[in-house]
C-alpha cells in the first residue's frame, strides 16, 4: 500500500487575516477565531462573575456582539484586546443589573486604587512531576482550593490576578481589558496575591492538624485487635 503523504502544517494565521476572512464570511476564520480567544475570554468573565454557566453565556454573547461589530474593529488594539474589553463590560453590565435587583451595591474592592503599591512577586519555577492518579487527584484538589479562594477575593483584586497570573497578560494587556491605570493593576495585582496566601496559609494551618488522621476506621480497626488478643489465653 502507498503511503498518503501527511501535508505540513501551514503557518499560523495572525489575527489581522482572520479578521479580514470572518469579514468576508468565512465561517471557519470565525470557528478559528473563537476557538484561540476562547481561554482568555472565559477567565476573564469567570474571574468577574464567579459563575461558569454566566461566564460561558458572557463569552458567547460578546462573540455575538464582535461579529456584529467586527466592522468596527480599526486594529488600534489587539483583537485579543478588544474581545476582553466586550466581555468585561458585558459582565459589569450584568453586575449592575443583579446590584438593582437585589437591591444591594455590587462587589467592590476594599482598597482604593492607590493603596498598597509594591513590584509583582518573580513566579517560582516548580518541577513537573511524574504524572500518576493519586498526584493528578492531588492537583485537582488544590486546583479547586485555590479556585475558591480566587473566588473570595473582592471582585477588583480578583479579575487582575486572574488576567495577570493566570492568563499571564502583562501590566499594560490587562490595565487596557480593564479600563485601569497601569499603576492600579500592579498595585491590585501585589495585594490580590497578598490575600491568596494568606488565605492558603490559614487553610494549611488547619490541615497539619489533621495529617496522619488515626480517627474513624483506622483506630476502630486496632481497638478491635487489641481487644481480640487480649482475650485470647495466653500461649503455652
Amino acid at each position: 500500500m502507498t503511503a498518503v503523504p501527511t501535508a505540513a502544517p501551514g503557518p499560523a494565521i495572525d489575527d489581522g487575516s482572520l479578521v479580514s476572512r470572518v469579514r468576508a464570511g468565512d465561517a471557519a476564520a470565525f470557528e478559528l477565531l473563537m476557538r484561540r480567544h476562547n481561554r482568555r475570554l472565559y477567565r476573564a468573565a469567570r474571574s468577574l462573575l464567579r459563575d461558569a454557566a454566566e461566564a460561558e453565556d458572557v463569552v458567547q454573547e460578546a462573540y455575538l456582539a464582535a461579529y456584529r461589530s467586527l466592522e468596527g474593529f480599526r486594529g488600534d488594539a489587539a483583537l485579543s484586546t478588544w474581545l476582553t474589553r466586550i466581555v468585561v463590560n458585558e459582565c459589569m453590565g450584568r453586575l449592575r443589573r443583579q446590584a438593582r435587583r437585589d437591591n444591594i451595591l455590587p462587589i467592590v474592592a476594599g482598597h482604593g486604587p492607590h493603596q498598597e503599591e509594591g513590584r509583582d512577586m518573580a513566579d517560582e519555577p516548580s518541577a513537573i512531576d511524574h504524572e500518576t492518579p493519586d498526584r493528578l487527584l492531588a492537583r485537582a484538589e488544590v486546583r479547586a482550593l485555590l479556585e475558591r479562594r480566587i473566588d473570595e477575593l473582592p471582585q477588583d483584586f480578583r479579575a487582575v490576578f486572574v488576567m495577570r497570573s493566570v492568563e499571564e497578560l502583562s501590566v499594560e494587556e490587562t490595565a487596557q481589558c480593564l479600563g485601569i491605570p497601569e499603576a492600579t493593576v500592579r498595585s491590585r495585582h501585589f495585594r490580590a496575591r497578598s490575600l491568596l496566601r494568606e488565605s492558603l496559609a490559614q487553610e494549611l494551618d488547619v490541615a497539619e492538624r489533621e495529617v496522619f488522621s488515626f480517627a474513624g476506621e483506622r483506630c476502630d480497626r486496632i481497638v478491635a485487635r487489641v481487644l481480640r488478643l487480649r482475650a485470647e489465653p495466653p500461649a503455652g
